[in-house]
């Protein structure tokens, strides 16, 4: 593998075609050394392992989200519901950290790490490994708890996809 960069390669392009790629929205949190709640949007999330239970995120590097959270040595990802557009644009806000939480309802899941409310999903997670990849982090978290029952029916709402600089619901057929 060549430590060289193709000066000539357009990043702008390749953000453009890989926004064909639909992904979920997750808002993935932890707190910091002080007990403060952090977290930021990530579409880059994916399950790793099923035994043992594994999944990965890839923040970027040089991340003051990430820098905080990582500290504690665990964090949550929560997968946003389709009503949930506004909580993926408030947590992608970088220079909100310290406001991110105002007004957002969440309660600890077992390593502490926020849960918020009416999310499609929850994975509470230890951080096993973190690799540096390119201009991101790829995160290795060994999942420790699980749920995706936020109304506690049975039904899950549906989630929240990102597509081509959009956001969107999902509807399944058939």
């Amino acid at each position: 593998m060549s430590d060289q960069t193709d000066h000539s390669f357009n990043s702008d392009h390749f953000r453009a075609v890989m926004g064909h790629f639909p992904t979920g929205v997750t808002v993935v949190s932890g707190m910091d050394a002080d007990g403060a709640p952090h977290g930021f949007t990530i579409g880059s999330f994916t399950s790793v392992s099923l035994d043992p239970p594994m999944v990965g995120f890839l923040p970027q590097i040089g991340s003051a989200t990430w820098d905080a959270i990582a500290e504690s040595g665990s964090f949550c990802v929560n997968v946003l519901s389709d009503q949930q557009g506004d909580l993926c644009w408030k947590f992608a806000r970088s220079a909100a950290d310290s406001t991110r939480f105002d007004g957002v309802d969440w309660h600890p899941a077992e390593s502490g790490s926020p849960v918020l409310d009416r999310a499609v999903a929850w994975i509470d997670c230890s951080v096993e490994q973190v690799y540096d990849m390119g201009d991101h982090h790829f995160v290795l978290g060994r999942v420790g708890s699980l749920d995706a029952d936020a109304d506690h029916d049975g039904q899950p709402p549906e989630p929240l996809l990102f597509f081509k600089g959009a956001l969107g619901g999902f509807e399944a057929e058939g």
